[in-house]
Protein backbone atom coordinates (compact mmCIF):
# COMPACT_ATOMS: atom_id res chain seq x y z
CA UNK A 1 0.00 0.00 0.00
CA UNK A 2 1.17 3.53 -1.02
CA UNK A 3 1.38 6.74 0.81
CA UNK A 4 -1.38 8.91 0.23
CA UNK A 5 -1.74 12.54 1.70
CA UNK A 6 -5.24 14.09 2.16
CA UNK A 7 -5.16 18.06 3.25
CA UNK A 8 -7.68 20.01 4.91
CA UNK A 9 -8.76 22.61 2.12
CA UNK A 10 -10.60 25.54 2.72
CA UNK A 11 -14.11 25.40 2.29
CA UNK A 12 -14.50 28.26 0.42
CA UNK A 13 -12.10 28.49 -2.54
CA UNK A 14 -10.35 24.69 -1.61
CA UNK A 15 -6.85 26.61 -1.05
CA UNK A 16 -5.01 24.49 1.23
CA UNK A 17 -1.96 27.29 1.91
CA UNK A 18 -2.89 29.00 5.15
CA UNK A 19 -0.93 31.01 7.78
CA UNK A 20 -1.73 31.35 11.48
CA UNK A 21 -2.86 34.93 12.88
CA UNK A 22 -2.82 36.19 16.55
CA UNK A 23 -4.75 38.23 18.64
CA UNK A 24 -3.35 39.23 21.95
CA UNK A 25 -6.26 40.96 24.37
CA UNK A 26 -6.46 41.47 28.21
CA UNK A 27 -9.51 40.44 30.29
CA UNK A 28 -10.04 43.02 32.91
CA UNK A 29 -12.47 42.07 35.61
CA UNK A 30 -13.23 43.79 39.48
CA UNK A 31 -12.81 41.51 42.42
CA UNK A 32 -15.07 41.79 45.93
CA UNK A 33 -11.67 43.14 48.49
CA UNK A 34 -10.83 45.36 46.37
CA UNK A 35 -11.18 48.58 44.10
CA UNK A 36 -8.42 47.75 41.94
CA UNK A 37 -8.87 45.36 38.16
CA UNK A 38 -7.35 42.37 37.86
CA UNK A 39 -6.09 40.95 34.16
CA UNK A 40 -5.52 38.33 32.28
CA UNK A 41 -3.79 37.63 29.26
CA UNK A 42 -5.28 35.76 26.46
CA UNK A 43 -3.84 34.86 22.94
CA UNK A 44 -5.93 33.75 20.70
CA UNK A 45 -4.97 31.66 17.16
CA UNK A 46 -6.68 31.58 14.28
CA UNK A 47 -6.08 30.25 10.58
CA UNK A 48 -6.12 32.27 7.48
CA UNK A 49 -6.64 30.95 3.97
CA UNK A 50 -3.79 32.76 1.51
CA UNK A 51 -6.49 32.90 -1.17
CA UNK A 52 -9.70 33.85 0.08
CA UNK A 53 -8.64 35.29 3.58
CA UNK A 54 -11.70 33.04 4.74
CA UNK A 55 -10.47 32.33 9.12
CA UNK A 56 -10.62 29.09 10.67
CA UNK A 57 -9.98 27.96 14.18
CA UNK A 58 -8.18 25.32 15.11
CA UNK A 59 -11.07 22.98 16.40
CA UNK A 60 -12.95 23.78 12.84
CA UNK A 61 -9.48 22.58 11.40
CA UNK A 62 -9.23 19.52 13.97
CA UNK A 63 -13.22 18.36 13.00
CA UNK A 64 -12.39 19.01 9.66
CA UNK A 65 -9.36 16.25 9.64
CA UNK A 66 -11.39 13.95 11.37
CA UNK A 67 -13.52 13.90 8.79
CA UNK A 68 -10.76 13.39 6.44
CA UNK A 69 -9.91 10.11 8.72
CA UNK A 70 -12.93 8.32 9.11
CA UNK A 71 -13.56 8.74 5.72
CA UNK A 72 -10.14 7.30 4.43
CA UNK A 73 -10.96 4.48 7.15
CA UNK A 74 -14.05 3.62 5.40
CA UNK A 75 -12.44 3.24 2.24
CA UNK A 76 -11.43 -0.28 1.08
CA UNK A 77 -7.24 -1.21 -0.06
CA UNK A 78 -8.54 -1.70 -3.41
CA UNK A 79 -10.70 1.65 -4.03
CA UNK A 80 -7.40 3.86 -2.60
CA UNK A 81 -5.09 1.87 -5.41
CA UNK A 82 -6.67 3.19 -8.62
Amino acid sequence: MGLHVDHFKCDNCRSKDFIRVYNFSLRFHGVNFSDDLIYDEQTSEVYQCMECKKRFTREEIEEALAGIRKARRKRTPSTLEG
